[in-house]
């Protein structure tokens, strides 16, 4: 896969340009009151490996939204969470899992072969863990990850040493399973055929046009090798899905950026964005809204684990994490210089909008 950019040769006026842009398309500056899943569908996929952010990020860009709201969503199956792009965890609408799935799963599974042959998962391991989960789940039934993963210890598959995971990704991959209804803080599966019903049916061409179609309207601007990296297209098809979506484009520094029909670029505001909100994640080059000496601050030691960010004005300019407790949240902020009292104020509005989701008053430390 091609990693991520974070820093790049884009002139100030561009980066703001391009994510005052991104900040409306992505509904982070202007929330609708769509339902939790239409804005997931909006969306497209949200990543969501962490999941208490995941929800956070689905929340922020619906207006009036509470984490409640998020959490009655997963719990009906009208959101689902899988791992449709990038070997990563994302929250996207059920009717979309299977139809992105093949698009996906012939780059991801080469990815994963290497992988699997190391954690000595063979073809047999799959057919009988496979065998395994249809006969615990079949019938409308969900049950938690340690529980299933004891049935495979059971059928004889070891799942010590990351072998659980590959054994789940892989039966997620070929759409046996999916993530159930979360129990408490346990994640459950349940089985792709019985808890979605109504899958779209998108192939070839017509697939790839409503991938490029969808990735447009809610990340454009973005370049075709942000958008490859993204869905885990190759460059190729990425380029043959904008060219079969008709994308309008412009060009900005040498670079053509593709985006939605009509968008307008969103008022200056502040936010509180989790880590891997889509306003980052979304794009292989990050350099609009991200400058390259701050980059280590956001990723400390290139762990791969993306903090929660502030967005003044469409460019990031701290990072932030909070706790909460029955009783209130508290936001530790921690900004990358000094902050004008606009901007504090800013900041008070948004850990107020994230206490409502919540559930409970939030101040800023």
């Amino acid at each position: 896969m091609q990693r991520a950019s974070f820093g790049a040769d884009v002139d100030l006026r561009t980066r703001r340009e391009l994510t005052a842009l991104r900040l409306t398309a992505q509904r982070v500056a202007s929330p609708t009151t769509a339902t939790i899943a239409e804005t997931v569908r909006y969306l497209f996929a949200v990543q969501a490996q962490d999941l208490p952010g995941a929800r956070w990020s689905v929340g922020l860009r619906s207006r009036g939204a509470t984490d409640a709201d998020v959490g009655a969503a997963l719990a009906s199956g009208a959101v689902v969470r899988s791992w449709p792009m990038r070997g990563t965890l994302h929250l996207v609408a059920p009717e979309d899992l299977g139809w992105m799935l093949r698009l996906t799963r012939p780059r991801q599974a080469t990815f994963a072969a290497t992988r699997r042959r190391a954690l000595g998962i063979t073809d047999d391991d799959m057919a009988t863990a496979r065998r395994t989960a249809v006969a615990a789940l079949e019938g409308g039934r969900v049950e938690r990850r340690d529980v299933l993963l004891g049935r495979f210890e059971g059928a004889g598959i070891p799942t010590t040493g990351q072998r659980g995971y590959h054994l789940l990704w892989n039966l997620a991959q070929d759409g046996v399973l999916v993530f159930g209804p979360p129990d408490g803080a346990h994640p459950t599966f349940a089985l792709v055929e019985e808890w979605i019903r109504a899958p779209r049916d998108f192939e070839g061409d017509e697939a790839l046009g409503e991938f490029a179609a969808r990735y447009v309207a809610s990340r454009g601007p973005a370049t075709d090798r942000d958008f490859a990296w993204w869905s885990s297209l190759t460059l190729g098809q990425a380029r043959r899905a904008l060219e079969i979506a008709q994308a309008r484009s412009i060009e900005r520094g040498g670079e053509r950026y593709y985006l939605a029909e009509g968008l307008e670029p969103a008022a200056r505001g502040i936010q509180l964005l989790p880590g891997f909100d889509e306003f980052l994640l979304g794009y292989q080059d990050r350099s609009a809204p991200l400058s390259a000496e701050f980059a280590p601050r956001i990723v400390p030691g290139g762990n791969g684990i993306f903090q929660p960010t502030i967005v003044v004005g469409g460019l990031v300019a701290g990072t932030w994490r909070r706790s909460t407790s029955a009783r209130a949240a508290t936001v530790e902020i921690e900004p990358f210089g000094e902050l004008s009292s606009t901007t504090r104020a800013g900041l008070g509005r948004a850990a107020r909008h994230l206490g409502r989701f919540l559930g409970v008053p939030a101040i800023i430390r």
